[in-house]
């Protein structure tokens, strides 16, 4: 490939990547109301993914079927993604398979609440 070639790839990628980056930012602006942890970190979105003209699809679980946050938690990341601008449609889907485990947490929600 040429290096004319290389930089339009790189030019059509790029925005995509900037939005993967906007949508994980905006994720992690949210907490569970009960732990200090964002909830990126927490390990409780399992897939984001990008469609044409923008649209973002999450899935993601909750620490606990029974979290008292169950409604808000949901709905901020929904809120939170669909106010950056150039998103059309955000769908954020609940699911509890695979269950949540602290395994799930990285390195950081870890140290952050003490487990390591």
């Amino acid at each position: 490939m040429s290096e004319e070639t290389n930089k339009a790839a790189e030019e059509v990628q790029q925005p995509e990547e900037n939005l993967r980056d906007k949508v994980l930012n905006a994720i992690k602006s949210v907490y569970d109301p009960e732990i200090p942890v964002d909830v990126y970190e927490l390990g409780l979105i399992y897939e984001i993914n990008l469609y044409p003209v923008n649209n973002v699809y999450i899935l993601m679980t909750l620490t606990s079927p029974a979290c008292p946050s169950a409604e808000q938690i949901p709905v901020e990341v929904e809120e939170k993604v669909k106010a950056i601008e150039g998103v059309n449609e955000v769908t954020v889907e609940l699911t509890f398979d695979p269950p949540y485990s602290q395994d799930m947490m990285s390195e950081a929600a870890k140290l952050e609440l003490g487990f390591l």
